[in-house]
């Protein structure tokens, strides 16, 4: 099977990779959509035509945004928390083309858990979006051609899913290790739904948005920031050269939350703005997808275990 292919390169924005494309009367939901990518992810969905749902903690800090954009509105939505999920898929009413899982937290430098227990990263990035999915599959089938997005990273290179213990209950918390885990979950619950799915016409497709400036990094401290190149000694940021704006960093998601490009596509993995071979993963993996994201026994399994949490 080939790798699908865009005529975009990795610095095309997020207005460009929907240049020409007309989303009016497409209803769509993007979490975290009040800061950082999201706030590009949506500013674009919206100009193309979409009635977009900023889903949030923090609904007032979407209100430039909804100014900026009459189609749009903000709601409270707090991932960590099921019963937030389950309140606002209760409240969710007709269909909804698409939903862009882009909310996140990264590399809690201590060991936090959700309300229901789950170690707080893989209880956000996942599970929150696995419900939240699972809570508005039937407004997903009710629409033409519906997708899902989820926004994993990188990080799903360096470590695969620990089913002996995701909640590091037994093994020592690790900051990056819990990130990582939770992004590869992330691929996986695309994989998931691409698998469970198909039924219901619901194309998922991960992406990373690759490296841009937001404030996912604000739980760093200077010693981590420094040690992946994003401060220098005196703490002032470093843009290199293979840093996104965030308008760059959101074209990706957008272009599989919304172009025509990407109809049909599913069960894949995409970076600047193309889909991604599945590499073996570890510390020496620079780019793709690692195989453990792409395992469909692995998206199976994290399926019914996410399924379990719920119950």
């Amino acid at each position: 099977m080939s790798l699908t292919t865009t005529p975009f390169g990795a610095r095309a924005t997020a207005a460009e990779v929907l240049d020409g494309v007309d989303l009016s009367g497409r209803r769509m939901i993007v979490t975290g959509g009040s800061s950082g990518l999201g706030v590009e992810t949506v500013r674009a969905l919206a100009a193309a035509g979409a009635q977009v749902t900023i889903a949030t903690r923090n609904p007032v800090a979407a209100d430039s945004l909804v100014r900026e954009h009459p189609g749009t509105r903000a709601v409270a939505l707090d991932l960590a928390d099921l019963a937030s999920v389950r309140a606002f898929c209760a409240a969710w009413r007709g269909p909804v083309d698409a939903l862009v899982a882009n909310a996140g937290v990264m590399m809690l430098p201590t060991h936090e858990v959700s309300p229901q227990g789950w170690e707080m990263q893989l209880a956000t990035n996942y599970l929150g979006h696995f419900a939240l999915a699972t809570g508005l599959r039937n407004a997903l089938h009710a629409a033409d051609h519906p997708r899902v997005v989820t926004v994993s990273s990188g990080a799903q290179l360096r470590f695969g899913f620990d089913f002996e213990d995701p909640q590091f209950l037994r093994r020592p918390y690790d900051p990056f290790v819990a990130y990582a885990q939770s992004k590869t979950a992330d691929v996986l619950l695309a994989v998931g739904i691409s698998r469970h799915w198909a039924k219901y016409g619901i194309t998922a497709n991960a992406c990373t948005p690759g490296w841009v400036h937001t404030n996912l990094a604000r739980h760093l401290d200077h010693a981590t920031l420094q040690a992946l190149g994003l401060v220098d000694t005196e703490g002032n940021r470093v843009t290199s050269d293979h840093h996104k704006t965030p308008a760059q960093g959101a074209a990706t998601t957008v272009l599989l939350a919304a172009s025509p490009l990407l109809a049909g596509i599913t069960g894949r993995y995409f970076e600047d703005n193309q889909e991604s071979a599945v590499v073996e993963g570890g510390p020496e993996a620079m780019s793709g997808v690692a195989k453990w994201s792409m395992d469909p026994v692995a998206a199976d399994r994290l399926w019914e275990y996410a399924l379990a949490a719920m119950s």
